[in-house]
């Protein structure tokens, strides 16, 4: 059984498996990776660092989905 980790998501509390990818959480949580921008605690992360960064108990995560329109 994988060891479950507590983070905080757009200022609510939320939880996943230990070791999952930042990508592999947004698909985990009904996000296309590709029409978000995330703030890794406090920071917002380039995408281009997003397949080496792995989810650590206690961070936070802002998400903002991209909307098109005119």
């Amino acid at each position: 059984m994988s060891q479950v980790i507590q983070l905080q998501v757009n200022g609510e509390a939320a939880e996943c498996a230990a070791q999952t990818l930042l990508p592999d959480y947004l698909q985990q949580i009904g996000l296309n990776p590709r029409l978000v921008a995330v703030e890794y605690n406090g920071e917002i992360l380039h995408r281009q660092f997003w397949e080496e960064t792995y989810l650590q108990a206690g961070d936070r995560l802002e998400i903002v989905t991209i909307v098109g329109g005119g």
